[in-house]
């Protein structure tokens, strides 16, 4: 079977910055290899266009470009916040207040974005809502170890359920 859209793929893979010789990002060798349903924008869209066709036991290697990977960064992307905004239930949150560490927050659509915590003022704190890897060009490196039907309900539920998957 081909990876197509609502196929479950079982992969392992090296990703490093830029190129085959770049700084190892992260490598799926000895641990649980990646399992997600193809077509349902759950990958970078490159990455999945580039594993379209491939069977199980294909091996692959290829590169994104971080404007089709995570993005370029954005200097706008930093911003200061009002430290109040950090007041939860009359008391400052000084558990996520650390700096280094990334927090969920919202924006004002509501949306979930995550933000890297810069700097702590006296009345603001520094956040970056860039993502980690924005600005990094990409190298994907592996081997296709399975690819299935996915299942009316894993199609339903956008994620792949069982083994490597969601459980309900």
């Amino acid at each position: 079977m081909k990876i197509e859209k609502h196929t479950v793929v079982t992969l392992h893979y090296k990703l490093q910055e830029s190129s085959a010789s770049g700084d190892l990002i992260e490598d799926t060798a000895g641990s649980d290899p990646l399992v997600f349903l193809h077509g349902v924008e759950q990958m970078i869209p490159e990455f999945e266009r580039q594993l379209e066709g491939k069977s199980a036991g294909d091996s692959f290697a290829f590169g994104i470009k971080s404007a089709d990977a995570y993005g370029e960064y954005k200097e706008e992307a930093k911003i200061n916040i009002p430290i109040e905004t950090f007041i939860v239930d009359g008391k400052m949150a000084t558990d996520i207040l650390v700096e280094g560490k990334t927090i969920p927050m919202r924006d004002q659509e509501g949306n979930m974005i995550y933000g890297t915590i810069l700097n702590i003022g006296e009345k603001e704190v520094g956040m970056d809502f860039n993502h980690p890897m924005a600005g990094t060009d990409l190298y994907f490196s592996g081997k296709i170890e399975d690819v299935r039907a996915a299942t009316p309900s894993e199609i339903e539920h956008r994620h792949v359920h069982g083994a490597g998957g969601h459980h309900h």
